[in-house]
């Protein structure tokens, strides 16, 4: 039989791990919301060492929620070159123009006003709750599911965010919410990297864990390959001038134009096709 640890005993695990291992990342230096969202965006299925460096020469690009509003969309995706899904560049530009128009340039302080924001969930709603105002926003994200599902699941698969969430707010420290989160997520990271192949993939456990499709030779590299060959060209690019450039199949690379033009990535002009 495996013996749940206690509150106490968790929260003193997480603490004391904590204090020792704590990261200093410049996102944890700053209590602007602006510059706290550019960071949860793009650490979205993106390794911290990666963002590390986009994430300073975006913000020496875009130093302000004003700046990003008013910014072309293709100089957006420029910076945002490596980084791949650019969809998060698009709803990080869409987020910031509705912050700059609606709410005078000012983010909503609440759960429910932040997930009318574009490409904003749960989990990025309660961070930005977290750590810009240290409010006790409760939610579940990749390291802090890794996390619960360590200590209080070890014999059980399949376990739904839902009775995760609910041993966020159980354990929760109210005392320093923002303190606790990063805690929680040093404690996940140290996780992924642990020589133990079980507890490296704890996060198989999850009910929502869904294997990551190869990059190469799948549909996102060739979303990405055709967003960066229009980029390269400060002229519109025919269909066919980019099926002949991108080097792929040409059914799948009219598909995604269409798809990449309802998302608001793309616009088709009458030369071609440009950033929207």
């Amino acid at each position: 039989m495996i013996i749940k640890p206690s509150i106490k005993q968790f929260q003193k695990v997480i603490w004391g791990y904590h204090a020792e291992h704590r990261r200093s990342l410049p996102w944890r230096r700053t209590r602007d919301p602006y510059k706290i969202l550019v960071s949860e965006m793009m650490l979205q299925q993106t390794q911290v060492g990666r963002v590390l460096e986009k994430y300073r020469s975006f913000l020496k690009k875009f130093p302000s929620i004003k700046i990003l509003a008013t910014a072309p969309l293709q100089e957006v995706l420029l910076e945002w070159q490596g980084l791949g899904y650019n969809r998060r560049a698009l709803y990080l530009k869409k987020t910031a123009k509705t912050v700059a128009n609606d709410h005078n340039g000012k983010f909503p302080q609440t759960q429910e006003e932040l997930l009318k924001l574009p490409g904003i969930g749960q989990s990025t709603a309660g961070a930005l709750l977290a750590f810009a105002y240290n409010l006790p926003a409760i939610f579940v994200e990749t390291n802090i599911r890794s996390v619960f599902l360590h200590f209080f699941f070890k014999d059980i698969s399949s376990v739904p965010d839902t009775m995760i969430r609910e041993l966020v707010e159980k354990t929760f420290d109210y005392s320093n919410p923002r303190e606790w989160y990063y805690a929680l997520y040093d404690y996940g990271t140290m996780l992924k990297k642990s020589v133990d192949a079980n507890t490296r993939s704890v996060h198989r456990k999850s009910k929502h864990y869904k294997k990551q499709s190869k990059f190469i030779g799948s549909n996102r590299e060739l979303r990405s390959r055709i967003i960066k060959h229009i980029l390269s060209s400060s002229k519109a690019q025919s269909t066919e001038q980019i099926i002949k450039k991108v080097l792929g199949d040409s059914e799948a690379i009219t598909s995604n134009l269409k798809s990449m033009r309802k998302e608001g990535l793309l616009k088709h002009v009458t030369q071609g096709w440009k950033t929207a």
